[in-house]
């Protein structure tokens, strides 16, 4: 098959130039917001402990075992180019685009160029990648090393194929089932896939399917690394509790099984790719000079597949949080085949790309009717802008004061480093903000001067299932859903008064202050009027 060089007379990175200015661009206004959620909460502190003291163990938050590739990757561009939101994210861009030239080298190898041009472009576009492309996360690199690694398997270039992976599965340890699931399938299905076009075989059959489980050996080594310092494998007790031994109830796993297919086949706009994909497959091949359009062959789809289908199992059983950037290594592939089986039976396909497209852009402003995680589109800038002036208007009126507020908002008043505060402030942290949470708080009311509540996540305003009291049930029994108290609620349960409230495409932010604040900021300003909880009997 011919080469994108060939095919298109420039050479593979001048497309990587043209991708990584097209999605700069787009993400031009993003790129100096602090950091989010996650980010803030673990992979920027592990990133900046490397930076600070070379430390492949984060030393400022507990270890949750994540290999260390982009960490480190974070690490060196900050070394070169300092320590900025700007920096980070520019870098994560790089990636992205690193990411979406994989997915044209691969589409383009197993199919054609008009099928790999429209893939960049929906993958690009897809709400979920979107916004993955410019946050520090691990997920989108993993990904993308997965798709080179791809690259290579079909092009049985086996060594370069086990580097690929291995270096995917050292950006996060989930990306080894990309190579397992090549190797199961190999080994379950034919006996040797005909995935070269020509009929020469590079290999020497068995030892090519076993090179697959190459990344095992680094993985391995970074787990026996990581034991060595922590005496722990898969990350401290709470992330291992949380993510492995807290989803292993069969209920969980069917329902979450299927939240996985809905993210991996309908999410944010993907069902109108994928039932323009189906429904293209009543209508027959098109011709061109008499011979039908090819498919990208069965062999490959089927690898293809393989991949998809362990990732959903796999993610549908480990993951605390059902959290869509953990398939971004499936979805791109569900975009490529649909793709192609549109471009090769309806005349239209351009047009229902097109439609995809338009869709996928919508999906970055207009939340879904049912509740998603804030990170999934660019509800993420919503939460962090929310945050930004809350935490401006708290520093500036209370720069002194005790806060009672939940994670991440704890990590983003005492890191300044985050991009929130200027200097740190005192916290005290409860779990969440439900009503339970709130009236155990009062018996904290000597230990903070002012609250900060936010939602914790995003809540339409009319649910397609709020209804189903069934479902509420399942979430808050295997899913660890709950509601958050509105601001106003919190401050009556505190016997506060509400100073600050705002609220944004159904993400809202408050700040309460507390009577004994009040009193002191009394006080203050008119030193002559005395706290009334300091008044005699008499005056009472």
């Amino acid at each position: 098959m011919k080469t994108a060089r060939q095919s298109l007379g420039i050479h593979p990175a001048l497309v990587f130039v043209l991708i990584f200015a097209a999605i700069f661009a787009l993400h031009a206004p993003l790129l100096r917001l602090p950091y989010f959620w996650d980010e803030a909460g673990y992979y920027i502190p592990a990133a900046r402990d490397l930076l600070l003291t070379g430390s492949l163990i984060p030393r400022s938050t507990p270890s949750n075992a994540h290999p260390p590739l982009v960490m480190a990757y974070l690490a060196i561009w900050w070394k070169l180019a300092g320590y900025t939101p700007l920096v980070t994210r520019t870098a994560m861009l790089l990636v992205a685009a690193f990411s979406l030239l994989g997915v044209f080298r691969l589409a383009q190898r197993v199919a054609n160029e008009e099928v790999a041009l429209a893939s960049v472009l929906c993958t690009a576009l897809y709400p979920v990648f979107f916004a993955q492309s410019s946050l520090a996360h691990v997920d989108l690199a993993a990904a993308g090393l997965i798709f080179w690694g791809l690259h290579a398997y079909v092009e049985n270039r086996r060594a370069a194929t086990a580097l690929w992976f291995s270096c995917a599965a050292l950006a996060k340890e989930t990306a080894i089932l990309g190579p397992l699931a090549l190797f199961a399938w190999e080994c379950c299905g034919s006996s040797r896939l005909r995935l070269a076009e020509s009929s020469e075989r590079r290999g020497g059959g068995a030892k090519d399917k076993f090179l697959l489980l190459v990344p095992l050996i680094p993985l391995g080594a970074w787990y026996g690394f990581h034991y060595f310092c922590t005496r722990y494998v898969f990350g401290n007790p709470e992330f291992f509790r949380y993510n492995v031994q807290a989803t292993l109830h069969p209920l969980r796993v069917l329902l979450a099984l299927l939240i996985r297919l809905w993210q991996t086949f309908g999410y944010l706009g993907l069902s109108l790719l994928t039932l323009g994909a189906l429904f293209a497959m009543w209508r027959p091949p098109l011709k061109e000079n008499g011979v039908e359009r090819p498919r990208i062959s069965l062999e490959v789809q089927y690898a293809f597949l393989a991949v998809i289908a362990v990732y959903v199992v796999a993610m549908a059983i480990l993951g605390g949080a059902l959290l869509a950037r953990y398939l971004l290594p499936a979805t791109p592939l569900v975009i490529i085949i649909c793709i192609s089986t549109l471009w090769r039976r309806a005349r239209l396909w351009l047009a229902v790309v097109t439609v995809v497209a338009l869709a996928f852009i919508w999906g970055w402003f207009v939340n879904p009717p049912y509740g998603f995680s804030p990170e999934d589109n660019l509800a993420y800038r919503d939460y962090i802008r929310l945050h930004q002036r809350a935490e401006s208007f708290l520093e500036a009126r209370y720069p002194m004061a005790r806060v009672l507020t939940a994670w991440p908002v704890t990590d983003e008043l005492t890191r300044p480093y985050l991009g929130y505060i200027t200097r740190p402030m005192r916290v005290v942290q409860i779990e969440n903000f439900t009503a339970e949470q709130m009236i155990s708080a009062t018996d904290l009311r000597s230990n903070f001067d002012v609250a900060m509540v936010f939602s914790t996540k995003y809540e339409p305003r009319h649910s397609l299932l709020e209804r189903w009291r069934t479902w509420q049930q399942w979430k808050t029994r295997y899913f660890g859903y709950y509601r958050d108290v509105p601001p106003a609620a919190a401050a009556q349960i505190l016997g506060g008064r509400l100073v600050y409230i705002e609220a944004r495409n159904g993400q809202w932010v408050g700040i309460i202050e507390m009577e004994q604040t009040i009193e002191a900021n009394a006080h203050a300003e008119n030193p002559a009027i005395r706290p009334e909880s300091h008044k005699t009997d008499k005056q009472l």
